[in-house]
């Protein structure tokens, strides 16, 4: 199990194997980019929704019921405490050697089917928990909020609000909305806004668009989701949205996808076929450079290709604290890469993520 499952409140990560509690590794700072927060609030909010009420049917038509019935009786049992309870969150944050979180909320609460009235409550209620609970640890804990894509108008003014007001670092997005792709004109103004606020977009799917071929063996979530995280990738780059946007602060979950392993294919086409090079000047592998990623690729072969890919300046920690899927011994995948110095490993441990948030090691 990825958690030890007992009894005691100061439960804390393991590995799958069985092995002991991960030991804190001290003197190298370490931020965690990729970990979640459920917010209850948000929850009273679209109870009475009919969208709502077709969750758990859309969940088994999507995933298959031999998922859906592990979720319900091991992974949520698990995770979900984690999710809602602080001193849980601390306890396993120490366990694991991690001294800061930059929690999202999870992607169960984008709610991309709300309309206006409603998408400003429910991103009201998620923006404000998060900030509420990162103020409690101001140490340890950092936050990104959530803005209602499917009403961009909308999604400006909480942009704004997330970062100017209450002191989010940026945003997390899904890979698309309701069908929008994120490069779509109606989103450039987005965009641009993160840009200039120097706000960090994270990007994290939330299930995926190959209906019932996925709906198997989980591969909604093992193949789905990051095949959802290179199509999103591969639009902003064709696109030219990265190209218009330089400082854009882009992370992407769980180490991209395939879009770093498959670049060599985006660069050929960009090469040889017009319509793939209509309306960006750089070249695929150019604006990959130019994305984070995080290290939620369990495997050190897979992270030293991707730090290879892009460089170890674009690598940050992540973890996707505290689903089944996360990989917990951060420390000990990073440093299992070969070919790495103490300062690219220091970077990727957290100092490339303190700059990304604008983090010092003391805040009071």
């Amino acid at each position: 199990m990825w958690f030890h499952h007992c009894n005691d409140d100061a439960c804390c990560p393991g590995r799958r194997d069985g092995s002991d509690v991960i030991a804190r590794k001290r003197g190298r700072l370490t931020i965690d980019l990729h970990c979640h927060a459920l917010l209850p609030a948000v929850e009273a909010l679209v109870a009475g929704a009919p969208q709502k009420a077709a969750e758990p049917a859309a969940m088994r038509q999507a995933m298959g019921e031999a998922s859906v019935q592990h979720n319900q009786s091991t992974m949520l049992p698990i995770a979900g405490p984690r999710l809602t309870r602080p001193e849980q969150r601390l306890a396993d944050m120490d366990a694991m050697g991690v001294d800061v979180q930059v929690v999202s909320p999870s992607p169960t609460q984008y709610y991309y089917w709300a309309d206006a009235d409603l998408a400003e409550a429910v991103v009201n209620s998620v923006n404000d928990g998060i900030a509420e609970l990162c103020a409690r640890h101001p140490r340890r804990l950092a936050g990104l909020g959530s803005v209602a894509l499917q009403h961009p108008a909308l999604a400006l003014s909480q942009l704004e609000h997330a970062v100017r007001t209450l002191g989010l670092k940026g945003v997390e997005i899904s890979t698309s909305v309701n069908g929008l792709e994120l490069d779509d004109p109606s989103l450039r103004g987005f965009w641009a806004r993160a840009e200039a606020l120097g706000a960090l977009v994270f990007v994290h799917p939330m299930g995926t668009t190959l209906g019932a071929r996925t709906a198997t063996h989980y591969l909604q979530n093992t193949i789905g989701q990051p095949l959802e995280t290179t199509v999103a990738l591969s639009r902003l780059i064709f696109s030219g949205v990265l190209e218009a946007h330089p400082a854009l602060k882009l992370l992407a979950a769980h180490g991209g996808g395939y879009l770093p392993t498959s670049i060599g294919r985006s660069n050929h086409a960009f090469a040889v076929r017009p319509e793939a090079a209509a309306q960006t000047r750089l070249a695929p592998a150019a604006q990959l450079k130019r994305i984070w990623f995080d290290t939620v690729v369990y495997d050190p072969l897979a992270l030293r290709h991707l730090i290879d890919r892009v460089g170890a300046s674009q690598v940050v920690v992540g973890t996707d604290y505290p689903f089944d899927m996360g990989h917990y011994d951060v420390h000990a995948l990073v440093d299992a890469v070969d070919g790495l110095t103490d300062d690219q490993r220091a970077a990727i441990l957290g100092g490339n993520a303190a700059g990304l948030i604008d983090w010092i090691k003391e805040t009071p």
